[in-house]
């Protein structure tokens, strides 16, 4: 809510308010599938199912989880979490009117609504009504309807995949009105951008399930060295794109992700990686780690371990974590980093102690 409105109303006025005004509500997910493990996907900002809250879509594509859920990349920032709200692109002037003139009459005519809350109401109206319906808080004339076409009510959006419920409501600005092509009021932070489009972007990104290859495969002998790699070929950046189209309103916004770096974690203390780190780093033409020829069984892999004990009748829990480096650029030039993303894939090994013969 506007910060001077908010100042004269009482907690419970506000929250009537708020509950009036709020669109930012569950989010109706639709996606199509596409080829080549790309996917599009839709969110939108409300649950109204009438698709009232379609002008505040985001529109992901790329390798993005085809369902709206949250991607597999984990942030190697603990601190770094995706936007929980942003405020978008709404509703022109005439069809804000319907929707917030209807839902004022439905508040007013309900049994019961008197006192505080029907003055709260009362002014809510007279807010998109009367453009001096506050003396601290400029309103609008008539809901700003002679100006539909040349600019849209702006409204708040609940990330959908923000647990916290507290963070997701935190959004709480009354929708307020900007021109096309004009920015918004620079006291709404969190009005969205192409920044915040990019975090977006990596909370739904989907690496793929890339597989370490491994020289013994899946059984191996204690003390025999276990070589490992990820060719080039299958070892490719990857892209996701958060868009924003709206009258008058578009954005865009690409992240990037390149593997720079590959864990090595065997499952036991019982082991020793190569090198010693078990971070195997890319090599200059993209691959990671080096292919086990015939004749190396006994050298040292510049990438893999070395199991110093037997997985005995079960198997070892080999990790191969992957490291990528993230970057994003969207409209007007904007871009930047973004923090480093893990994926990791766990792979079973059976280790064997090496059998002799006594004569």
């Amino acid at each position: 809510m506007n910060r001077s409105l908010r100042s004269g109303l009482s907690t419970g006025t506000v929250a009537l308010i708020l509950a009036v005004a709020t669109f930012g509500l569950a989010s109706p997910v639709h996606a199509t599938e596409l080829p080549d493990n790309t996917s599009s996907t839709d969110q939108q900002g409300g649950s109204d199912t009438t698709g009232i809250y379609a002008a505040a879509r985001i529109q992901y594509s790329g390798s993005v989880t085809k369902d709206g859920s949250r991607g597999n990349v984990s942030s190697s920032d603990v601190n770094w979490t995706p936007p929980p709200c942003w405020y978008a692109p709404y509703l022109g002037a005439k069809d804000f009117k319907e929707k917030m003139s209807k839902d004022i009459e439905s508040q007013m005519n309900a049994p019961g609504m008197g006192g505080h809350a029907g003055a709260a109401l009362s002014e809510l109206q007279r807010h998109y009504e009367d453009e001096y319906g506050w003396t601290d808080t400029p309103g609008y004339k008539d809901y700003n309807v002679e100006k539909d076409g040349d600019g849209m009510f702006w409204a708040a959006v609940e990330n959908p995949n923000e647990p916290d419920i507290l963070k997701r409501s935190s959004c709480n600005d009354l929708p307020f009105w900007v021109d096309n092509g004009e920015p918004p009021p620079a006291q709404y932070e969190q009005a969205i951008t192409p920044e915040i489009l990019a975090a977006l972007a990596y909370q739904h990104m989907q690496l793929p399930d890339t597989e370490v290859t491994l020289a013994p495969e899946t059984t191996t002998k204690v003390n025999l060295p276990t070589w490992a790699w990820l060719d080039k070929a299958v070892f490719n950046e990857v892209q996701a794109t958060a868009a924003i189209n709206a009258p008058g309103f578009n954005l865009q916004a690409t992240t990037t992700a390149r593997p720079v770096a590959l864990k090595l974690e065997p499952g036991t203390e019982d082991a020793e990686t190569y090198p010693a780190s078990g971070e195997c780093a890319i090599n200059s033409d993209r691959s990671i780690g080096e292919p086990y020829a015939k004749g190396k069984s006994r050298q040292t892999p510049p990438c893999g371990l070395k199991y110093l004990r037997s997985s005995g009748n079960g198997t070892f829990n080999l990790q191969a974590t992957i490291t990528w480096e993230i970057s994003w650029a969207g409209t007007g030039g904007t871009g930047g980093d973004l923090p480093d993303g893990t994926f990791g894939n766990d792979q079973a090994i059976t280790v064997q102690e090496i059998q002799s013969v006594n004569r």
